[in-house]
Formats: C-alpha cells, structure tokens, sequence
C-alpha cells in the first residue's frame, strides 16, 4: 500500500502541442511511490513528450502535471531536481570530465550555487558508481566510454539526485541484453527497497511486462492501454496498435506473458484499426488444418489455431503464416496449460472452424475444449472425407461431434464452401441492422477504445 501524501506525479487531461501538431490528447496518468510504470507505444505515439511534460520541459496546452501534488510549472528548477530526476535518451557530453566528477554533478540541487560538494556528496557518488557497475572506470573520461556505459553513467548521475520519482528516456538504449536485465533489475530495486516511483518509456513490450509494475500504451498521443502486464499484453494489442501479428505465451518460471512477433500485418503501424474479420478459430492437426489457415489469410481474416504439437505440420503452416496457435511437445497428450491457452482463443473467437482432423486419445482434448465452449459463436465442420476413419477414441470423438451438431455447428464439404459460407459474416452490416458480425462478436480480448 502507497504511503499518505499525494502522488509522485500526476498527469490531468494533458493536452500538449508542438506548434500546430498535437503531440499528448487529454492523457490522465498517476503514479504512486514504490511503483514501477512503464509507458510503450510506437514511435511518436507521445512517450517522450509526456516525460517531458512530467519535467517542465514542455508546459501543457491544456490539463496540469503535478509533482508530489504541486503544479510542476510553479517548482523553482532547483525543486523540480530534488523531487524527480531523469535520464533522457542519449546525452553527448562536450568536455571529458571524469566520470566521478560526472555523477557528482547530480549533488547540485542540494547545494547553494557556491557550495562545495561535502564528503557525504562523494559516497552518494561513489556508491551510485558501483551500483550501476561502473566503479572500475570511476577516474577515466566520460567521453572514453562505451555508448552503454555513458548511459549507465547517465543513470547513476541521477540516482545521485535521490530525488523520490525517477523518469527514463528509452534508458537501453546502446546496451546490449545483460546490461538491459541489469539495468531494469537495478531500477526495480529501488522501488521496492527505496520506495522510489520510477517512470520509464520502453520500446519493447516483453521486457516492460516483466519488470513493471503497470503498463501505460500510448498511440498518436492517447492513452490506449493502461493496466498490469498480465491484463495489457496481448496479441490484440500489438495488432491494434503496432500492426503485428503475434502470440501471447506465460514464462512458465514467473507466470509473466510475453508476446513472440511474427509478422507485420498493417502497412500503417499504429493506426489503430484491426485489419479484416476475426478472429476465426481453425481446429486442426496432422495436416488437416493448413489448407483452412492458408485460404483464410490469404482472404485476409484474422486466424488462430487450435492447439498443435511441435513439428506437425499444421504448426509450421501456422508459425509461417504468423497464426497463433498453442504448442505442445511432440507426439504428447495435450496439457492443462496449453488447453487453458486453447480456450482463451475459442473465446476470443467470432467463429470456430473444425478441420477433418483424425482423432486420438492424446488430442481429444481439443474437441473437448471446442464442446465446452460451443452455442456461443457459429462452428463450422469441415468434412472433406466422411466415409474415411478419422475417430479412434473409441467413439468418444464421434460424440463430441454429434454434440456439436445438436448446438447448431454446420458442415461444409470443402474449403471453397467454407469460404462462402464465411464471406456474409465478414461483410458489413447495411445501415440500421444487425448482420452476423455483430452477432458474433467474441466474448474475450482486450478493449482498447
């Protein structure tokens, strides 16, 4: 629980403009002490224009930003430094100072203009130093330095201010991997154990889901997406807002999500709209199913998959064609974590489409999945051979199917008629009704306004 006061920052209906383009519209942000938040969103979507409203830099057109409850514009510059520091994207200093003497230029704000920095000045400095992982290089040139390591030294300035809300610019920039996980591992820290508010723009999604505490989208100068990583990152999201098609996986060791991108499906990243109809949900398996996925993306419909196993052929058609689809081990029953995923899909569907799959004991849970969801979204059975053995379940399979039928799942004979039994549900309703694709309209996905 936050402590009382009022919160690091506060962001209310913040209109901000750079001449006549609209850089921030009317976006509310609070970020309270001891929290992590991280701002994502393409490029100019209005990451660093809000950063820098947050600092001052840019007064708002309209709407206030407040520090710890004071109007930002009306804190002395000196206050401003003691209550919130930042790391810009990339700094290029002219002289080559030292590097100790670089991060104890963050002592300032707690001095006069005329005094020394006092040996309490230098440990800060020393110990923020080592903490960034620089104290080998504490007497070299900050010009002799690595781009990552100018960044790190650019951290650890900041972290001198000890100033109570940390702001960060795109802070891994220039580093590579490890120095990534343990710069943000380093920033964590300091929520948790300091109770230091951090905000910090990041490009990539994954890394935000798993070190903050919220996520805050921004698209074209709206907040689109605010929440935990668990509630914000999803597939729906890098569609709507990145244009790329991708799937949504949980890090079995910390439960976090994390998305793996596939392709881009907008030619416009970022405007905001979802291309084509769907998702339509294709059960398949053992080949069965590729020839359904291939036809609907090629259409253009949104497509996810039922739940494969690796190296199956309907799991490269997928992963070539950049449709999520859960995977399993090869030749392994299905599992509960894979199943768990397999209806989160069926229920984000608007229509789910049986391929003529052959049935076993190890994925009979697909159509088990696919009954207990069914009579809320039209199905579609595509049978290309009936006469043909398909069900060794010993009849278990067979019953599913009948079940389905009962709900009122249609069957095609082929593709072709699969198509054209879809392409009514995709066209657009005439003015005033109500056509099938507002009746099917899923039930599960992320509402991004």
């Amino acid at each position: 629980m936050n402590p009382p006061g009022p919160p690091p920052l506060e962001l209310e209906t913040v209109r901000a403009v750079y001449g006549e383009r609209v850089a921030l519209r009317g976006v509310d942000l609070t970020v309270g002490r001891g929290t992590l938040v991280a701002l994502a969103g393409p490029n100019g979507s209005g990451k660093t224009t809000l950063l820098r409203v947050a600092l001052g830099l840019l007064p708002a057109a309209v709407g206030e930003a407040r520090l710890f409850g004071t109007p930002v514009d009306r804190l002395p510059i000196a206050e401003r430094a003691r209550r919130v520091a930042w790391v810009p994207q990339s700094e290029s200093p002219r002289d080559d100072v030292r590097l100790f003497d670089y991060v104890l230029y963050g002592r300032y704000p707690h001095h006069g203009a005329l005094d020394a920095e006092t040996e309490s000045d230098r440990t800060i400095a020393i110990r923020v130093i080592t903490e960034v992982g620089l104290a080998d290089r504490a007497n070299d040139g900050i010009l002799t330095l690595s781009g990552g390591e100018r960044q790190r030294a650019t951290l650890a300035r900041a972290l001198a201010q000890e100033a109570p809300l940390l702001l960060l610019d795109e802070p891994t920039t220039h580093l590579d991997i490890a120095h990534q996980l343990d710069l943000l591992e380093r920033v964590r820290s300091l929520t948790r154990e300091r109770g230091i508010a951090v905000v910090a723009a990041l490009h990539d999604l994954n890394l935000a889901a798993r070190f903050a505490d919220r996520i805050v989208v921004l698209s074209r100068g709206q907040r689109v997406a605010e929440g935990p990583p668990a509630e914000v990152l999803s597939e729906e999201l890098l569609l709507r807002v990145w244009g790329v098609a991708s799937e949504r996986r949980l890090d079995p060791r910390t439960g976090v999500p994390y998305l793996i991108p596939h392709r881009l499906v907008h030619d416009e990243p970022g405007r905001g709209e979802i291309a084509g109809f769907g998702p339509i949900h294709v059960v398949g398996g053992g080949g069965a199913g590729a020839p359904i996925l291939r036809a609907l993306a090629d259409r253009g419909f949104r497509v996810t998959s039922g739940a494969l196993n690796l190296l199956d052929t309907d799991a490269e058609a997928a992963e070539a064609l950049g449709i999520p689809a859960p995977l399993e081990a090869p030749f392994a029953p299905i599992g509960p974590e894979v199943r768990a995923r397999h209806r989160e899909l069926i229920q984000a569907a608007r229509v789910v489409v049986l391929g003529p799959i052959a049935v076993g004991p190890s994925n009979l849970a697909n159509l088990e999945d696919l009954r207990s969801e069914a009579g809320t979204r039209p199905v579609w059975l595509v049978r290309e051979n009936p006469a043909g053995a398909w069900d060794f379940t010993g009849g278990a399979a067979s019953k599913l199917v009948e079940e389905l039928k009962g709900l009122g799942a249609r069957s095609v004979r082929d593709v072709p008629q699969l198509l054209a039994s879809l392409q009514p549900l995709a066209s657009p309703a005439p003015p005033g009704g109500h056509g099938s694709d507002r009746d099917a309209r899923p039930t599960g996905g992320v509402e991004l306004g």
